[in-house]
């Protein structure tokens, strides 16, 4: 089945079809906020059986460089918002912009966890240092990972700018905005 045809009312996707972009993109985001929300769930259950363990971690996470992530990857979002406001006005130029807008966003994203983690790191802090950190940077791996894929995404759908194509690829990139604000404040704030 083609992209056009699932477009078309009636095409078997149900309440999927209602969404805007590509069902297909619909069905990835739904597994992954699932296994986000397991990863979150573990975090939550240790946290309950170490609280000690996991407020030392806490304390030696650095929050206001995840505090400064948090505004970048939301201003990212509202660019991405942007660049599907545009496509659908048939503004595939300022589509465009918007997009590059939240891919360049979403590099500073990376390159602020990368420091993050330098940081961490360099104060001899890793995988294996504790049942926290093993937790914290397969959560902000696999988040940094998702955030490196939406940037393919919309730098694919950057090239035509077609509406389709931008709504698709914001849906993701909003889903990278969600678990990472539904990621901070488990990680980082709530003790």
């Amino acid at each position: 089945m083609s992209a056009a045809e699932c477009e078309q009312p009636g095409s078997g996707w149900g309440i999927l079809e209602d969404l805007p972009g590509d069902p297909m993109i619909w069905v990835l985001i739904f597994s992954e906020l699932a296994a986000f929300g397991l990863f979150l769930g573990a975090f939550v259950v240790a946290r309950a059986i170490h609280p000690a363990l996991f407020a030392e971690g806490q304390a030696a996470l650095d929050s206001s460089l995840a505090g400064l992530n948090t505004i970048v990857l939301v201003t990212s979002g509202w660019a991405a918002a942007r660049a599907t406001g545009s496509a659908r006005a048939g503004e595939k130029r300022a589509s465009r912009r918007w997009l590059l807008i939240a891919m360049t966003l979403g590099g500073f994203f990376i390159a602020i966890k990368l420091a993050e983690y330098a940081g961490e790191i360099g104060r001899g802090i890793g995988l294996e240092t504790s049942t926290f950190f093993t937790l914290y940077f397969l959560l902000t791996g696999f988040h940094l990972l998702h955030v490196g894929l939406g940037i393919v995404i919309l730098a694919v759908v950057c090239r035509r700018a077609e509406t389709v194509g931008v709504e698709t690829g914001a849906a993701f990139w909003h889903m990278v905005d969600l678990v990472w604000i539904v990621m901070f404040p488990i990680l980082y704030l709530v003790r």
